[in-house]
């Protein structure tokens, strides 16, 4: 998982139009590693985290995943060198104002957090940090891809990545070490094996 922040004054935001930031899900690869020069360029001060499989694993033995997320969200605003008086987020929780509270208990200063679905889309500078974002997230699965061949997106969606893991489990009778145990997916395609091992067993 990689989560961004980036930072724009107000009078620079029509900038990222010119660039034609989007929500990175609506852009090709290639666009987004055009358009992350520039918005770089444009933007007061971004930063990121990559958060890897195993350390959300321990976190969520303690932890929601949109805890974790506003945890890191937190800690990255944190970290800022001109802290906004104002922030929009993209919100992974149902309900949007109950993920503005959990990144207001990371913070260590005053701001107006606005946590939304779809803000990604609806504000050009929420935009630009998924650019950041979904840019870092490649490059971590190309490198992945240097040991592991291909592994698809990693996304519970993404077949390429689901046969990849069914393939790692028949060969080596657990999940590689890049996948999340907690994942819903994962859950589901361990559970299978261990299944189809027992009915084998009561064959024979």
């Amino acid at each position: 998982m990689v989560i961004a922040v980036s930072c724009i004054k107000k009078n620079d935001e029509e900038k990222l139009s010119e660039i034609g930031v989007k929500d990175s899900k609506l852009l090709t690869e290639k666009e987004r590693e055009r358009q992350i020069v520039e918005i770089r360029k444009v933007l007061e001060e971004s930063s990121f985290v990559k958060i890897d499989a195993s350390e959300i694993d321990e976190l969520r033995d303690r932890k929601s995943l949109n805890e974790v997320e506003a945890m890191r969200i937190g800690q990255l605003l944190n970290g800022l060198k001109t802290k906004p008086e104002l922030i929009y987020v993209d919100s992974p929780d149902p309900i949007s104002s109950n993920f503005a509270k959990r990144i207001r208990k990371y913070i260590n200063f005053d701001a107006n957090i606005k946590a939304e679905h779809k803000a990604d889309v609806n504000y050009l500078i929420v935009g630009a940090a998924s650019i950041i974002a979904k840019v870092e997230r490649d490059h971590s699965i190309r490198e992945l891809e240097k040991e592991y061949g291909t592994i698809g997106s990693g996304y519970p969606h993404d077949e390429v990545t689901i046969n990849f893991l069914k393939k790692y489990l028949h060969q080596y009778n657990q999940l590689p070490v890049i996948a999340r145990r907690s994942w819903i997916t994962t859950q589901r395609l361990v559970d299978s094996r261990l299944q189809k091992r027992i009915t084998n067993w009561d064959t024979k």
